[in-house]
């Protein structure tokens, strides 16, 4: 996958790593030599990330969405890792819900991981980070809003906000912040909350429809985008990589 000595002596943390996206970046840094924790909240896909990606990697259940798990992990982490060079926060959810049906619980599930736990956990990890390192966050794309996204919606942009006020706050120490915005990603739940099959397929037909380049994007392509952000863009920061056919910026023919 990986170059086996692109990542060597690379230490990472990659939250929501135990499937989609996230996983296949761990699965880059794992094969180019990185030492690597990655997190998630469900025991039984730790449990099987562990095994996908071996020996090498470490997998932690944790939510990101609770601040004490959050201050665990950063003892873990450095107890484990001790200084890290990169950060990736990849947990994420979106439930697709008309915003007159939006419930002030399923708000607080979407803005409790999406946002503040993205903030918190930054805050509690970013101590722990190299100067000179790198922290890299996942929003979406910013094409234009689809019905029954509000909550989701919002929740993203807040995360491209304050990963642009947080590049500055972290100039002295040299430490790069920048945002990845997927489109349609081949991901088993399109990144959606409960989805059915039915709904799933309906969905990968609309969003090959709408995306200029015609198809979905895949986990991987996201995951070389956000490597990329994290080791190779060097001279960038407070910055957001679409990675999204074309979706935001270009009118289809």
């Amino acid at each position: 996958m990986e170059n086996s000595q692109r990542y060597v002596g690379i230490k990472a943390v990659v939250m929501g790593g135990t499937h989609g996206m996230g996983l296949v970046t761990a699965k880059r840094l794992v094969a180019g030599g990185a030492r690597v924790l990655v997190t998630g909240k469900h025991a039984a896909r730790a449990q099987a990330a562990q095994l996908e990606l071996g020996p090498t990697a470490q997998v932690e259940r944790s939510d990101i969405a609770e601040l004490p798990e959050l201050d665990r992990l950063a003892g873990v982490v450095g107890e484990r890792l001790g200084a890290i060079d990169a950060l990736f926060v990849f947990a994420g959810v979106s439930e697709l819900e008309p915003f007159d049906q939006v419930t002030p619980e399923s708000f607080d599930r979407q803005l409790g991981i999406n946002t503040r736990g993205a903030f918190f956990a930054v805050q509690r990890l970013a101590p722990l980070l190299h100067e000179g390192g790198s922290i890299t966050l996942a929003t979406v794309t910013a094409a234009p809003a689809s019905p029954t996204m509000s909550v989701y919606l919002a929740s993203k942009a807040a995360v491209r906000a304050f990963a642009q006020a947080i590049a500055a706050e972290l100039l002295p120490r040299r430490i790069r912040v920048n945002t990845v915005a997927p489109g349609f990603i081949d991901t088993p739940s399109l990144g959606i909350m409960g989805i059915t099959e039915e709904k799933r397929a309906e969905l990968r037909l609309v969003g090959d429809r709408i995306t200029p380049m015609k198809r979905h994007g895949t986990p991987d392509e996201v995951a070389r985008a956000a490597l990329f952000l994290a080791f190779e863009a060097t001279f960038t920061t407070g910055a957001e990589l679409a990675v999204d056919g074309g979706l935001a910026q270009v009118t289809a023919p």
